[in-house]
């Protein structure tokens, strides 16, 4: 018996070989406490591989989000009950580079979604700054540490990574405020890197159509100050019309994407091509896009005001609602930059190789029509603006083409005109001052420049005459008979705006008197034998 009961305690037991209660086959074995729920970092980085797969955000298997799902509620938990900023640190330092930067942006998306349930605009803190700064814009925190360089397959490995996140997070509020707190200047050493990075990413966003980081970079492009904002236009020219000829059909295609982000790329390049030196005249085919752009829709250039909530006074250092600012200023200093252009290309002012001068012929052509177009656009925009200032209760309140912004403009005319030889330049000078005069009175008539007949008179004295001005800053050929009418309106011109009363009626005017019957003509004879007296002039 002894020996029979040895033997079967030591005889080791089949894991796995029992029978279920049926006995139709064997029993599971009930899993493990620690095996239910995988550690936060094993379950991002399962998450994180599903990011690199073929298909787009939205296009899973209902079970593949089902599982993201669950396991975006269990890590919530845990980082809920005690995790914190130096946790993750610590747990990210030992990891190599991408990995890191995976894992504390999927912390973070765990962290924001967290607070922005308990307030709709949770503060970003110092903590998840610095964790971004040491682990995505590779700045050590240490003072002595040496930072980390990510080599060209890296850099690309790691904007994919950020693309394939702001693609699959689907609360639009996470996603803006994840992209706020990588990319918002902090006047510190990791601003520099932070715009290099920045660039690439919403250029490669412009290369494979990724909406969420073009519409992230439009709210970007509102609530940064000017200074950013052109440095982000300047990089995206300089790779889709410098770097790469012939990619410029690339950002074309971005219109139908996101108006949003193309409103504020024209803004934020009228901003920096001021015309104001042959470097800062736009090039063609950036020229070629955003003309085309506005001339198809001219809405375009008004959704970032048309979708804000818009207060009287606007910040100051930031870009406009509108580009039209820097659109007057393209349509107007034109005739005049491209003819400064043109006479410091040429030896002593001449040319005498015929195909140069076609070349250049040519060349002034294509964006004398470019601009032209430009101009009729900007003024349909203006004539469309009274009806919504009136809408958003901000008819003379707001204006959107502001009288200080005009001051510079009139000077840098003055100053080219100067600069150019009158008699050469006669035909340019003539063309600006009439887009002057009609952007002027047109913006003025809409109520998107705020401004008095006495301020135009001081403002353009000093230019050369045109008589198209002078129409405009006189102020009406004859007083209206309506007292209704400020004195500075058109009334045989300009439709009424919705405050003015209507015209009345006149009256009927009487007909006229029937006029008697003419008397018949008499019939003349035909006489066959009479010949035509008609002779040739010799």
């Amino acid at each position: 018996m002894g020996s029979k009961r040895a033997s079967k305690l030591g005889r080791p037991k089949k894991r796995g070989g029992g029978l279920g209660p049926e006995g139709k086959g064997p029993r599971e074995r009930a899993p493990r406490p620690s095996e239910e729920r995988p550690r936060p970092q094993e379950e991002g980085s399962e998450r994180n591989r599903d990011c690199h797969g073929t298909q787009s955000a939205g296009t899973g298997s209902s079970e593949d989000s089902l599982t993201k799902r669950t396991g975006s509620q269990r890590s919530t938990r845990q980082c809920l009950r005690g995790t914190t900023m130096s946790d993750i640190r610590h747990s990210l330092i030992r990891r190599d580079a991408l990995s890191a930067a995976k894992e504390v942006l999927y912390h973070l998306d765990i962290y924001f979604s967290s607070q922005l349930q308990n307030a709709p605009l949770p503060i970003v803190d110092k903590g998840p700054i610095e964790l971004l700064e040491e682990f995505i814009f590779q700045v050590p925190k240490e003072r002595n540490s040496q930072p980390k360089r990510l080599n060209s397959l890296q850099e690309l490995q790691l904007l994919e990574i950020m693309c394939n996140y702001f693609q699959e997070q689907a609360k639009d509020s996470v996603r803006q405020i994840i992209f706020s707190s990588l990319f918002s200047p902090q006047g510190n050493k990791a601003d520099d890197s932070r715009m290099v990075l920045l660039g690439k990413l919403v250029s490669m966003a412009v290369a494979v159509c990724r909406i969420p980081v073009l519409e992230c970079a439009a709210s970007w492009l509102q609530r940064t100050p000017a200074g950013y904002c052109v440095r982000l236009a300047k990089a995206l020219v300089d790779d889709y019309c410098s770097l790469v000829p012939g990619s410029i059909q690339t950002l074309k295609q971005i219109f139908s994407a996101s108006p949003r982000f193309c409103c504020q790329f024209i803004t934020a390049v009228t901003a920096f091509y001021d015309l104001s030196s042959d470097e800062l005249i736009p090039p063609l085919d950036l020229l070629e896009i955003i003309v085309n752009w506005i001339f198809e829709d001219p809405r375009l250039i008004l959704i970032t005001f048309l979708n804000t909530p818009i207060a009287a006074n606007l910040p100051i250092g930031f870009l406009e609602l509108t580009p039209l600012t820097g659109l007057i200023h393209w349509c107007v200093k034109a005739p005049l930059a491209y003819k400064r252009r043109k006479k410091t290309t040429l030896p002593n002012g001449h040319m005498n190789n015929k195909i140069a001068k076609e070349s250049v012929a040519g060349v002034d052509r294509d964006f004398h029509l470019l601009y032209s177009k430009l101009h009729l656009s900007v003024l349909q925009v203006l004539m469309m603006l009274q009806v919504h200032l009136t809408e958003k209760n901000l008819y003379g309140r707001l204006g959107l083409v502001l009288f200080d912004h005009m001051v510079p403009l009139v000077e840098e005319i003055n100053r080219l005109s100067d600069e150019l030889n009158p008699l050469n330049a006669s035909k340019e000078i003539e063309l600006s001052l009439d887009r002057l005069a009609q952007a002027l009175q047109v913006a003025m008539a809409s109520g998107a420049l705020l401004c008095t007949r006495d301020d135009l008179r001081t403002l353009c004295s000093r230019l050369p005459h045109n008589n198209l001005l002078q129409l405009v800053i006189s102020g009406p050929v004859q007083q209206s008979t309506h007292t209704a009418l400020p004195p500075g309106f058109y009334p045989h011109i300009h439709t009424p705006p919705l405050g003015y009363p209507a015209h009345a009626a006149h009256p009927a005017i009487p007909a006229h008197p029937a006029h008697p019957a003419l008397p018949a003509h008499p019939v003349q004879t035909f006489i066959p034998g009479m010949t035509f007296p008609y002779r040739p002039i010799r």
